[in-house]
């Protein structure tokens, strides 16, 4: 609980109201007026598709005793503080700060940034350091955790009042590091204003959420601008191999360092063998084993090595403690089925990625092996990487069967016809279409023949599948290792 006044300490803003209203206690803050209670305040932040400022009658009619907004709406109502500022979301950020005690001060926040990867890499740093002693807090797009306890995601990065009352939860649970997500939208919107990051790692950046950012360079440059706000204090480590990775450093004040598997940097990898097990990797030319599979795990491995390797100042065991981290849910689970049949369910979402998850299956599977490929693409999401996708797999796969991902609002079939516009007429016939997810899955698993690898892509750790704005229970990995029971 705070005062008015004491919200609105170092914010540039106009107050209107009575004076004797910034004494005023406030007990919550709230971006939505339906949640708003007695004795709060309401920032009216003005949305892609809502303005906030809508609501503020609302509000008040609810409890707010202060509001947080860009211009006042008539008429102005008594015992009212308005705290009118320029830019709603930022001071909203400095304001929740205030409210919390900068709970962002109080422990070291690494924030994950890229295309592919920010899920693996948040998820690795917790489990090492959580290993390492230490209370750990995660933000992710799987799950959100305070030491053991574990809270649902509903957002890669969830809104700037969610972000700081969790911060400030993980604070009084005794945490000493937080890693988290920091989605392009999140950085667009300004949902991490006013946070103090300790350290900022980019993994990578491809084709993805276009239907949001409308070209690739505003992606981008969204990307960098979590970099470009960094303090002095802070690192910044980036992917040196990426043709992009070194424009993330280019105006930030924090100490830079890079990584790369395929050139010098401060951070290197190597890959010596692997297979579906794991990965022999030299790791700034230590021997290691790893769980993990695939050149982008390696990426994964030597960016989380990288990190852990400045927060702890060089620890001599990072290696050894690294070679011990288990796979992340939902990125690259194998499951063995009956006749040595190896089933993959993998997150890939992204032409990038899946070409990536296809390629290291290609890489270790032998020649006899065939790879059957399951991949749709999500519905009221970017619509230019659906052909794409399809031309990617089926030029990759023995098979490949497109099916229905999240469709959400949209038609699946239409969602499947783009898909298959971008399929190559010498891959066209070993292609199938159908639409059922679980379907496709069975179809798969009855075709696969003795030591055949199954590829499920698109869904990884989701255990529903969006349908109508109503998500229904649906996980690929349940019902594959299901069908497999059923071939025993």
């Amino acid at each position: 609980m705070k005062t008015v006044s004491e919200l609105v300490e170092n914010v540039d803003a106009r107050i209107v109201g009575s004076v004797g209203n910034l004494e005023g206690n406030v007990h919550g803050i709230s971006i939505d007026s339906r949640n708003v209670e007695n004795g709060w305040m309401y920032a009216a932040l003005s949305g892609t598709q809502v303005d906030g400022h809508g609501f503020i009658e609302q509000a008040i009619e609810k409890g707010a005793i202060a509001i947080l907004c860009s211009h006042i709406p008539q008429p102005e109502k008594e015992n009212i503080v308005y705290i009118v500022v320029e830019n709603v979301i930022q001071t909203l950020g400095n304001i929740c700060g205030n409210f919390f005690d900068h709970p962002d001060r109080q422990l070291k926040l690494i924030g994950t940034t890229g295309t592919n990867g920010k899920t693996t890499v948040s998820t690795l740093l917790f489990t090492l350091f959580s290993g390492m002693g230490n209370t750990c807090g995660l933000i992710s797009t799987v799950e959100n955790r305070i030491g053991e306890n574990i809270f649902p995601s509903t957002h890669t990065t969830p809104d700037i009042v969610s972000l700081y009352r969790l911060l400030d939860q993980m604070v009084e649970a005794g945490c000493d590091y937080c890693f988290m997500e920091v989605s392009s939208h999140a950085i667009h919107q300004s949902r991490i204003a006013g946070l103090e990051f300790a350290g900022a790692l980019f993994t990578n950046i491809t084709h993805d959420h276009l239907d949001y950012h409308g070209t690739f360079d505003n992606y981008i440059k969204a990307k960098k601008k979590f970099f470009d706000d960094l303090p002095s204090a802070a690192f910044a480590i980036t992917n040196k191999d990426d043709k992009n990775g070194m424009v993330m450093l280019q105006n930030t004040q924090a100490a830079k360092y890079t990584y790369a598997l395929r050139s010098s940097a401060d951070f290197t990898v190597r890959i010596l063998e692997g297979d579906f097990e794991g990965t022999h990797l030299q790791i700034n030319n230590q021997d290691v084993w790893v769980g993990l599979v695939g050149e982008f795990n390696a990426y994964n491995l030597i960016l989380v090595y990288a990190a852990a390797f400045l927060l702890t100042d060089g620890e001599d065991d990072l290696a050894v403690r690294i070679s011990s981290l288990p796979r992340v849910s939902g990125r690259f689970e194998t499951i063995v089925g009956p006749n040595k049949i190896t089933a993959i369910v993998d997150y890939a979402h992204t032409p990038d990625a899946l070409q990536n998850v296809i390629e290291t299956i290609n890489a270790i599977r032998k020649n006899n092996v065939r790879l059957i490929t399951i991949v749709g693409c999500g519905g009221n999401r970017d619509a230019e990487k659906r052909p794409e996708m399809a031309k990617i797999a089926s030029r990759l796969s023995d098979r490949v069967i497109f099916t229905s991902d999240n469709p959400r609002n949209e038609d699946p079939e239409l969602i499947l016809d783009q898909m298959q516009a971008g399929v190559e007429g010498q891959y066209y016939k070993k292609t199938l279409r159908i639409t059922d997810r679980k379907e496709a899955i069975k179809a798969a698993s009855m075709i696969a023949e003795p030591g055949d690898v199954i590829l499920i892509a698109g869904k990884g750790h989701e255990t529903y599948q969006e349908i109508k704005g109503i998500k229904h229970s649906f996980d690929d990995k349940k019902i594959i290792t299901e069908l497999f029971k059923q071939l025993i």
